[in-house]
Parts: C-alpha cells; structure tokens; sequence
C-alpha cells in the first residue's frame, strides 16, 4: 500500500478524529470533563483536544472489564469464537489502514511510508497471527499412577492494563492487545499522551469486528494520572509497560504500594552496533547501520546508535556512513519521500538537541547534522567522531537521530564496551566468521543479538531486555501469549474400578 504526498494531506484534511475515551462500549467524555491537547510535531498545532481520564474513569472501565471477565463472555468462550472476532479485527485494519496511517502520521510526525508499513501490514498481521494462536495453546498432562489424573491447564489471567509508548502508537498495542484479547483478558490500555488517536480509531473497529463491550477499554490521559490510576488499581491482575526505566520504577512501586499485580516491562536501550576487523564496508553494511540508528528518528527503543567499529576499518566506515546520514531527507511525514519525520513533541526535541550540544561540548567530532529543521519539531541525521566510552552520548539513551563511532582495537574490546552499559535490548554485529559471530551472541547480555543485519526479528520471536531494559516478560512469540495466562494444576483422584 502507498499514498502519494497529495493523497495523503487530502485524507489529512478530511479525517474524523475521535477524542473521547472508550469505556464498556462507549465513547465518552472524561468524568471530570478534563481533557488535553494532542498536537501536529510537524506543524507546532494543536490538532485536537482529547479526553484527560482520571481514577474514576479508570474504576469504571475496571469495573466493566471485570464483570466481563467474570461473565465469561469473552474470557470463557470458546478459542475458535475469539480467533473468527480476531480475524475479522485484522481485515477491517487492512481496510481502514489508510486513514489508520493518515492519523497516526498526524499525531506522531512518524512518516507516512512507515505508518502505511507498520500499520498495514505488521499491526493487522499481529491480530491475525495471535487469532490464529487462540485455539492451539496447549495445556498438559503430568505423568502420575493410576491413582491420580494431573491436568496442567492455562487460564486467562484476568484484567490487564496495557500502557504504551509514543513512539509506534498502534504497532505497540498491537504487540501487546493482540496475545491478551487471544489468551482471553479484559483489557485497559492507555496510550502514551503524545499519541492517543489512532488507537482510539483501533476500539471502534474492534466494536465492529464483534469484540464485547468492556473487554477493550482506551483511557488517554498523562502518565502521573491515568497511567498511575492502573497501576495503582487493586482489581488490575496484570500491568504490561513499554517505556522509560525511569516510569517502569514507578510500575514496580505502584505494584507493592497495591495488590502486587504482575508487572511485565520492556524499556529503555543503549544498544551497541558491532562491526569487526573482517566485515566487508559494503552498502549493504552501512544502509543497515544507518537505519539502526535513525530509523523512526531514532525514537527506537532498540536504536543502534553506539557503533562499535575495529579501528583498523574505523575511519572508512565514519566516512561511508557520514556520507550516508547527510543524504537522508528530513521533513514532511506525509510525503513518502521523507526519511524521518519529526520529533513527537518540542520538548522531546530540546532533549535530543541537548545531547547533540552536549556531545559537541564532551569534545566529540560532528561530521555532519545536528541542526533543527523546519517550523516542527524536527532534527537532522547527526552523527559522531571521536566518542571515548565515558561521554554522556556514548552511555545515555538519546532517542532521536544521533549516531556515535567508538573505534576499538580487537574483539575482545569491543565485546567489553559492548557490555558495559545499564541496559541490554539489543545488538547487532556484522561479521563474516560464523564462529565469531556466535562467540559474540553467547557473551552479550542483551534479548535479541542480530547476526549481520539490524532487526528486531519478527512477530514469531520473542523481544525484551535484560537488564535495565526489562523483565523477565517478553513480547512477540507465543512468549508473549505466556504473560497472559495462568497455569492452574487439577490433580483428579482416581479411586480402584468396581
């Protein structure tokens, strides 16, 4: 799917935005009236001004939700009947994807190219992936004597609160909606205040597709009151977040301060791009390496922008990527000529200039970037020289278009600096030793090591952190459904036969 620059601004212009929360089945104000404004980080404007939920809103969309539950209309029907509402969830997102994209540009100053391809495709294909899943998870039977039958079953685990992130609105709640309506929960989900109105969109279409009212609850609204009112709330069972280690803290307190609900998390990333002395600088190499970094403007979690390079290649690949990154075109996210959009907000982008000044300030090179663009929030490709280990830019997660070169001596050293952070979500390493490169995946401590090409995986393998960047839950994989689910033992006696 592809819109031209014109069709885009066109469908732009004549979007119904839906602002008000989505509490069992309806569409409403918040209980106090409050609402806040969802601004355009391509233009500076205010778009629109969407619901602000308060602890109230939260205790009835609870209130629904676990009276559903507990009904068991969705929670106990039978897997087919959620994998046909599933299915049905999926086409009207490949239907709708369009203006689904359209919106989220809007809100988000993602481009319109990665709008279309996430939304299109990856979000649609994760509600049927996990439709699909809902009628072939297996329970087991435990090896016992004939005296006794041991059923190991797995059950919905029960309320679930969603809480996304800015950065991939509806890819994210797809990550996360999809394995819990699969497993059978009810769910809350709150998206990231900088960006609540594509997935607002998504509820009306799961109205539509047959999901029952008060299983999928949408509460937009601030961090420090929606998204404390969930994880605070002592009829919440579970609460998955994506986002900063700094608010997954706040997730963890919130969970002993209450009901000890289960917190899953997936946050924060400093993760390292490994280029050893064997790797072949070709243009297949350095388009990987400059995606890793500025993909999404760099407001990946999993950004690659601490590139680890042996210094005997270093200064030929500052000088390939440098070249690379100046040729990226920064500007309006509805043109699908754009390669990275704008930051979300200004004040997101004040925070990655920051970094950019202070990099210069900490005495590393800028080879080219690091200017604002534009009357939006926009930042250019930036990229570093010169980075020594203990540099802010070099330690501290940036999340906008920033790329830092650390040449190192050998593969031990790099495996070494590679390590040495808080975090541990991902690496990549660009090798042509196959031992090598799996000497290199066993010793970094990160979720997902990528061998000679950045990438997350797919929806089939699970994504999470060690560390500072998360729990033990994983999203992705029929891992993800997991963290959904309780396991439940029915042990039968059985007496002699007659």
């Amino acid at each position: 799917m592809s819109l031209t620059k014109d069709q885009a601004h066109s469908r732009a212009s004549g979007l119904a935005i839906e602002t008000r929360a989505f509490i069992d089945g309806s569409f409403t104000a918040s209980s106090d009236g409050g609402t806040f404004e969802s601004v355009n980080p391509a233009t500076g404007e205010t778009l629109c001004a969407v619901a602000h939920c308060t602890a109230e809103d939260v205790d009835r969309a609870v209130a629904a939700a676990r009276s559903r539950f507990n009904d068991g209309v969705w929670s106990r029907a039978a897997p087919e009947d959620r994998k046909e509402v599933m299915l049905k969830l999926s086409a009207l997102i490949r239907e709708n994807a369009a203006d689904l994209a359209v919106l989220e540009s809007l809100d988000s100053g993602k481009t319109i190219t990665d709008c279309l391809h996430e939304i299109g495709t990856e979000v649609a294909n994760f509600f049927q992936w996990y439709g699909e899943l809902a009628d072939k998870s297996f329970g087991k039977v435990a090896p016992t004597g004939e005296d006794a039958l041991a059923l190991i079953v797995k059950e919905p685990a029960g309320v679930v609160g969603l809480v996304l992130p800015w950065n991939f609105p509806l890819l994210m709640a797809a990550w996360k909606l999809a394995p819990a309506l699969a497993a059978g929960c009810s769910c809350l989900v709150k998206p990231a205040e900088q960006t609540p109105l594509s997935i607002l969109r998504l509820a009306a279409l799961a109205q539509e597709a047959g999901v029952p009212d008060g299983v999928l609850n949408v509460l937009p609204g601030m961090g420090e009151t929606t998204g404390q009112a969930i994880g605070r709330h002592g009829d919440i069972d579970i609460v998955s977040f994506t986002g900063s280690t700094e608010v997954g803290g706040y997730f963890l307190r919130y969970a002993g301060e209450s009901n000890l609900k289960v917190i899953g998390l997936e946050m924060g990333g400093k993760s390292p791009f490994i280029v050893l002395d064997d790797a072949d600088l070709t243009d297949d190499l350095i388009e990987h390496a400059v995606n890793s970094a500025f993909w999404n403007g760099g407001q990946n979690c999993s950004a690659n922008m601490r590139q680890i390079v042996d210094a005997r290649v270093a200064e030929a690949y500052l000088d390939k990527v440098t070249a690379r990154a100046a040729a990226y075109k920064v500007g309006d996210p509805l043109d699908p000529d754009t390669d990275i959009g704008a930051m979300v907000t200004a004040e997101h982008m004040a925070r990655v200039t920051g970094y950019i000044d202070k990099g210069v300030a900490e005495g590393a090179r800028m080879t080219t970037g690091g200017a604002r663009k534009g009357a939006g929030f926009f930042v250019e490709p930036t990229v570093f020289a010169g980075l020594t280990p203990d540099m802010a830019i070099a330690r501290e997660e940036i999340f906008g278009p920033v790329l830092g070169v650390l040449p190192v001596a050998n593969m031990d050293a790099a495996l070494q600096l590679a390590a040495d952070s808080d975090y541990g979500l991902h690496a990549t390493v660009f090798t042509r030793d196959i031992d090598r490169a799996l000497h290199m995946a066993r010793r970094l401590p990160c979720g997902t090591v990528s061998v000679n090409g950045f990438s997350e995986g797919d929806i089939k393998t699970p994504f999470g952190g060690y560390k500072r960047s998360g729990s033990l839950a994983r999203d992705n994989g029929v891992e993800a459904m997991e963290q959904y689910l309780q396991t439940k033992t029915i042990w039968i006696c059985q007496g002699a036969p007659a």
